[in-house]
């Protein structure tokens, strides 16, 4: 099992370590989102995420019925989202663990921040790679 956690501590999660994709998105809403340059996250099925402390300290951005944000309503910091089919984004710096399964590749490149430069080998898609 994977741990995880928000900035202040008040929520908590626990995951297998059986993410089905890694990567660092660099799309705008990405860097919006985090003020960095590129959002490392890793893909995992919805039930396979439980929060383990502070469910009631859980900000839901969004149509829960849909798509939505998960962050601590204390701390802002962003713990999940839903992402396509049935799986949930979680970014990889709210792990405590160290998952096995390492970043892969770069997404939306295309729309990068024109200040950052990508110094690993790794591949690049200038938009969302083909299933």
């Amino acid at each position: 099992m994977l741990r995880g956690r928000c900035a202040c501590k008040a929520v908590a999660y626990e995951i297998p370590d059986e993410f089905v994709a890694a990567y660092m998105c660099h799309c705008s809403n990405c860097r919006a989102l985090t003020g960095s340059a590129f959002l490392p996250t890793g893909r995992i099925e919805r039930e396979k995420l439980a929060v383990t402390k502070g469910a009631e300290s859980l900000l839901v951005d969004g149509d829960p019925d849909a798509a939505y944000e998960v962050r601590c309503a204390k701390c802002f910091s962003l713990l999940y989202w839903t992402s396509r089919d049935d799986y949930f984004g979680v970014p990889y710096g709210t792990l405590i663990d160290e998952p096995t399964l390492k970043l892969t590749h770069h997404i939306f490149v295309g729309s990068k921040a024109p200040w950052y430069e990508i110094h690993d080998d790794l591949p690049q898609h200038d938009e969302r790679p083909p299933s």
